[in-house]
């Protein structure tokens, strides 16, 4: 399992990703699970995975292949796609060839035990930033005004401060507190989310990839966001009236 956030903001997008791949209890491995591809001035594309691994590192290599030099290769490439909707749809038919290989089928299934999905957002030069959420079928939704942010993976835990805090007028810093908030409570509820987090901010209109971190499990701003967020929400429990049985 895994925890990924797509999130989209006035100033841009923010993206952050557990690294976590476990077989069982006894079988936990660490693996980067956001990619990054640039042509600076031209385009800033990011893309998160959850899912199956063998399906994801499939789908990545192919993306990287059909990434080199037309005489290289033969597909259309996420370099060469004229906006952020056509690399959307290049990745979706990336992921439905990959399920459908692995699994021997015709078509995959939501369930498919090499299902996998995708967040992907950017921005290419004309454009505006944009974020998807890629499904296992290939398909794929936009973010917008009502759904401003995507997860993939475990993600009921880290779901309702997202909804009661997001705000798209908030700063980038504001933006990785709340993202760090709904993974400490994520991590503290399943195991199988595990640090450390990997972390890029892009800057609307930049065409540049943005700041990028890995967060270890000894990043001191996580653990004072992890330690204040549990007394915080120690102290608002106390504070609540409580109930009568009279």
């Amino acid at each position: 399992m895994t925890y990924c956030v797509g999130m989209k903001l006035s100033r841009g997008l923010v993206f952050m990703s557990d690294t976590r791949t476990n077989a069982g209890v006894d079988n936990i491995s660490v693996f980067k699970k956001m990619f990054l591809w640039e042509a600076e001035g031209e385009r800033s594309i990011t893309l998160m995975t959850a899912g199956n691994l063998a399906t994801t590192q499939a789908v990545v290599s192919l993306l990287n292949e059909r990434a080199l030099p037309a005489d290289e290769r033969g597909a259309l490439s996420i370099m060469e796609a004229p906006s952020m909707f056509q690399v959307a749809k290049l990745v979706g038919e990336t992921l439905r060839e990959v399920i459908a290989d692995q699994s021997g089928v015709a078509g995959p299934q939501a369930d498919s035990p090499f299902g996998a999905s995708i967040i992907l957002g950017g921005q290419i030069k004309g454009g505006e930033p944009r974020l998807f959420l890629i499904y296992p079928e290939g398909n794929f939704v936009e973010a917008c005004d009502d759904t401003p942010f995507f997860q993939i993976g475990e993600t009921k835990y880290g779901k309702p401060i997202l909804v009661r805090a997001y705000n798209p007028e908030m700063t980038f810093e504001a933006a990785v507190k709340l993202l760090m908030v709904s993974f400490d409570s994520t991590l503290k509820a399943n195991l199988s989310v595990g640090m450390p987090l990997d972390l890029h901010l892009y800057r609307a209109d930049t065409l540049r990839h943005g700041p990028r971190r890995r967060i270890e499990s000894e990043d001191p701003y996580f653990s004072q966001i992890s330690s204040g967020w549990g007394d915080k929400l120690r102290d608002a429990f106390d504070a609540l009236p409580d109930y009568t049985l009279e």
